[in-house]
């Protein structure tokens, strides 16, 4: 049976990164600061998120150098990530790249040992490919140059799907090109792999497990999109309590008050279909690929209308670069189309459950 709700130790996780968040990641500095300045990463903020609370490697395995949680774990990291917006490389690193690896199995050598570098937070590591390619989309096979790679600019290892099969490539072996972002936190790079690597799979597998890590990752996004609507929402009950017209609290009219329960609905679903999806992943299910088809395809829009709505009700203040409700929005609407657009998974939904197109 699906298990919705969080555990002790994930409702304690959950306050350890929230925590550390606020020290090292407030959404009013970044736009003040490192969002700005066009290299938005904190190198201390996520040596202590990788290594000092061990979030890097949840999904990995105890005896290759992980912590040997799963996929909920994970969920919770990525929705306190979503809340604060922060630069860190969690979702592309420790989730998508982690699972591909992972997918390899035990007796691939270059990858466990990678394994346990990306666990303790030593390196990073992305997949050569598009931040919008799907688990079920078209997959790169040869060297060409690869644009829109999120977190390209300070990954150590890159993960090159070939003709011929997987290969590593370390950061000197390819030519990473940074590129206008719309996310400021989450910047993206054009990617020319070199010809030279460590092949670690076949084509065949290589496939398999990149899709796999994609799979994850769409799934374990869903819960950075939560993270997301749920600050908006929170950020503008608490602005529409405050701010007075007609000497009363904006909040109290009736109109806004409709347009907020509606976003609190959209959040406690959007809550559901994402913890449905960890669950799903994290036990291995047969339906994972539908739960989080369901999860894309309906978390993706809650995001965008909470952060659509949270500069709206903010009036000016929320139409100024001073207040972190564009971050927001930006990272919601770059979410919308990373890993597959809700479109894209509507289709793979329709297909999973034997659904007739129109």
């Amino acid at each position: 049976m699906t298990d919705l709700l969080y555990s002790e130790a994930e409702t304690d996780l959950r306050a350890a990164v929230r925590s550390l968040l606020s020290d090292h990641a407030d959404p009013a500095a970044l736009v003040a600061g490192a969002a700005e300045s066009g290299s938005p990463y904190d190198v201390g903020l996520w040596k202590a998120l990788a290594s000092g609370i061990g979030a890097a490697g949840l999904l990995v395995p105890e005896k290759l150098g992980g912590q040997g949680a799963g996929h909920r774990e994970a969920a919770v990291v990525l929705e306190e990530l979503g809340r604060s917006v922060a630069p860190a490389p969690y979702l592309t690193s420790s989730v998508v790249a982690t699972e591909v690896l992972l997918a390899l199995g035990d007796d691939v050598g270059e990858a466990t040992a990678l394994l346990g570098d990306l666990a303790a937070g030593r390196r990073t590591a992305v997949a050569a490919l598009p931040l919008s390619a799907a688990a079920d989309g078209p997959l790169p096979g040869g060297t060409e140059r690869v644009t829109g790679v999120a977190d390209a600019v300070r990954a150590d290892v890159f993960l090159v799907l070939r003709s011929d099969g997987l290969y590593l490539l370390e950061r000197s072996g390819v030519s990473v090109e940074p590129q206008t972002a719309l996310d400021l936190t989450r910047p993206p790079a054009a990617v020319t792999p070199g010809t030279a690597g460590t092949r670690i799979a076949d084509r065949e597998a290589g496939e398999a497990a990149v899709r796999r890590g994609l799979l994850a990752g769409a799934g374990l996004l869903a819960s950075e999109q939560l993270g997301v609507a749920e600050w908006c929402l929170e950020e503008t009950v608490r602005h529409t309590r405050e701010r007075h017209q007609f000497n009363r609290p904006v909040g109290s009219f009736q109109a806004l008050k409709h347009r907020m329960a509606q976003l609190w609905l959209e959040v406690v679903s959007a809550r559901a279909a994402a913890r449905a999806a960890a669950d799903a992943l994290a036990t291995g299910s047969p339906d994972a690929a539908v739960a989080v088809a369901v999860a894309q395809a309906y978390c993706s829009g809650a995001a965008v209308h909470a952060a659509e709505e949270c500069v709206q009700l903010h009036g000016g203040i929320g139409m100024t670069w001073e207040h972190p409700a564009h971050l927001y929005l930006k990272r919601a609407k770059a979410d919308e189309i990373a890993l597959g657009t809700p479109g894209l998974h509507k289709e793979a939904l329709a297909a999973l459950v034997d659904l007739p197109a129109p």
